[in-house]
């Protein structure tokens, strides 16, 4: 082996053979084998933390406006963005089943991955969307 490589040395052969090409090729597919579900499951976990977190900062305007007026009845996105929170983006919330009592607010507004909803007052944000 030592041999050889002298013998390319003195020859001042230059470049990569085509076996340390492949070698390399098969360390890139390895590491992105391991790199892109890393990814995607970080991905999820950004998605589900942004989602509770908008369930979550809609709360306050919620209570807000069951201080005000004695009931969840009523109640709507557009209404809470005029009155109680301007920077609310209602593309982002489902507001569902408001009663006198309690109400049911997800976020994403649609789909089924990544929901996070929270009925009524006393509940706590889980994952799902609005019964």
């Amino acid at each position: 082996m030592i041999a050889t490589l002298r013998r390319r040395l003195m020859r001042e052969e230059k470049g990569f053979t085509l076996i340390e090409l492949l070698v390399v090729v098969i360390i890139l597919g390895i590491l992105t084998a391991i790199a892109i579900p890393s990814y995607l499951s970080f991905t999820g976990r950004a998605s589900d933390a942004a989602n509770k977190a908008n369930v979550r900062s809609i709360i306050p305007s919620i209570e807000s406006y069951k201080a005000d007026n004695n009931t969840y009845s009523g109640m709507t996105l557009a209404n809470l963005q005029s009155t109680y929170d301007q920077a609310l983006n209602m593309s982002q919330y489902l507001l569902k089943s408001a009663t006198d009592t309690t109400y049911c607010v997800q976020s994403p507004a649609s789909g089924t991955v990544n929901v996070f909803f929270k009925n009524g007052p006393a509940a706590a944000i889980a994952a799902c969307s609005c019964p």
